[in-house]
Parts: C-alpha cells; structure tokens; sequence
C-alpha cells in the first residue's frame, strides 16, 4: 500500500520517455500533484491527460530544452501559484552520445552531453531551490549512473558528466542541510530505454546489441528507488543508491548469458 504525500508537488525533467515518464506516474500513484518538462509537446501533453485521467492529479506540463537558460528561466517563471511551492525536484533528464574512443569523438556530443547532463541540472535546480530555502523544506533527487561512479572505454565524458552530477549532488547535501533539504542520488547501471538508441544516434540493432545475453534494468526499478526515497520518515535521508542489473559486476565487467563474460 502506498503512502499518500498530502498533495506535495514533484517536478520531474525529463518525463516524457524512460526513467522520468515512468517516475512521473509512480509519484501520481503516491499522491503528488506534478510538473512534467520535455522538448516533445506532443508527448508531454498525452502523458500529462494520462495522469489526470489515471490517477486524478493536477499536472502541469512545461515543453522546452533545458540546455537553453533563459527557456528554463521562462519556464519557471510561467508556473501558476498554486504550483510554485515544489516539495520534490527530480532532476532526471539526461543522455549520453556517441560511444567512440576520445579521439574519434564529436565535439557536438560532448557539448550536448555538458550541456544537458550538467549545465541543465544546474539551470533548474538553481531556479527551484530558492524556494525550498524559503520555506525549510524539500527534496532533491538527481538521477546519476554508475558511469559516475566508475570510467569505462569509449564514455569518457558521458562518465565526467555524471561524476559532475555525483559532485554537485554531495555539495548540494552540504550546503542545504542547514535548510532541512534532503539531497539523494540514484545511479543506475545498465538499463533499457531509450537511452542507447539516443546514445547510438537512432542505430536501432547497435541499441539492442547492448543488452544481448543480459536482463538489463527498467524504468519501474528506477521508480522503484524513488519510491523507496520519498517514502521514507522525515528523519531519514537516503543519499546515494546504486542498482545494477544482477549480470553485471560494473561498468563494464558482465557476464551474458552462454557462459560469455567481458
């Protein structure tokens, strides 16, 4: 049985595929009125009727890419009264691109990475937070990898991205505790979404050939997670979750089905 959270608001980034659609619906399972972004409008705007209509929740959808400072600042800035007050930032949206050795790399994936991975977490945290200080309360949870954890061939700044992630979600533990906001991190491991298809530029069966031979992770373990986090007492905080699939050791030690390993 799940624990009603009174009407909190959540604000989830990222929500309209993967990890953040799948965590938008489980906070609407646990009560919370949400604020879901995305750059598909179209997406967002089924995904926010989805909700209503399942679970009988206020939704408020903001369409823009969180790379782009001023759009988030707009963004924040459109929301009504009644949802100004976030009780749960999760920041989640994220990718990785391109999979090739350093020197063979595009600059562009890198800047993209940078830019969302990092720069965008940052945009809208810094806009959320005030707030949260104001009031002496709230909750953070940023969405990490284990690629934050460890460095593996060919991720180099995918890793560094998330390692930033890692970093800014430790200092932002030290720096707001004095304000009652807890700070958590999730890093998953190898999961299934759209993550590689976008990672391998829309290369459908390099995608696939990730998770051969494995039962990779999903979304609802990583909702899983977060349910874990938001539905503990108030004196407890959980900082740091790691999940990996059971077949793979860590970044890229696995071992997939048939006896093969690498």
């Amino acid at each position: 049985m799940t624990t009603s959270q009174n009407n909190k608001i959540a604000f989830v980034s990222g929500a309209t595929s993967g990890f953040g659609r799948v965590i938008a619906f489980r906070l609407a399972k646990l009560g919370y009125r949400l604020i879901i972004t995305g750059r598909r409008n179209e997406r967002l705007q089924r995904i926010s009727q989805q909700l209503k209509e399942e679970y009988a929740t206020d939704v408020f959808s903001l369409c823009f890419d969180i790379r782009d400072k001023n759009a988030c600042e707009q963004a924040i800035q459109s929301l009504p009264a009644d949802f100004q007050n976030i009780d749960l930032l999760v920041n989640n949206a994220g990718l990785a691109a391109g999979a090739s050795s350093f020197e063979e790399s595009d600059i562009a994936d890198f800047e993209q990475m940078v830019d969302t991975n990092i720069k965008g977490l940052l945009y809208i945290t810094k806009l959320i937070v005030p707030k949260m200080v104001e009031r002496k309360s709230g909750h953070i949870i940023n969405i990490s990898s284990i690629a934050g954890i460890e460095v593996y061939p060919g991720g180099s700044v995918y890793c560094a991205t998330k390692h930033a992630v890692n970093a800014i979600t430790k200092g932002l533990r030290i720096d707001l505790v004095k304000y009652g906001i807890k700070v958590s991190s999730i890093s998953p491991g190898m999961a299934e979404t759209e993550f590689s298809l976008v990672r391998y530029h829309g290369d459908a069966e390099k995608a696939k050939a990730v998770y051969a031979g494995l039962v990779p992770l999903n979304a609802e373990d990583i909702a899983d997670a977060v349910e874990f986090i938001v539905t503990r007492p108030n004196h407890v905080s959980i900082n740091d979750i790691q999940i990996n699939p059971a077949q793979q050791a860590n970044t890229y030690i696995l071992f997939r089905s048939g006896g093969k390993s690498e």
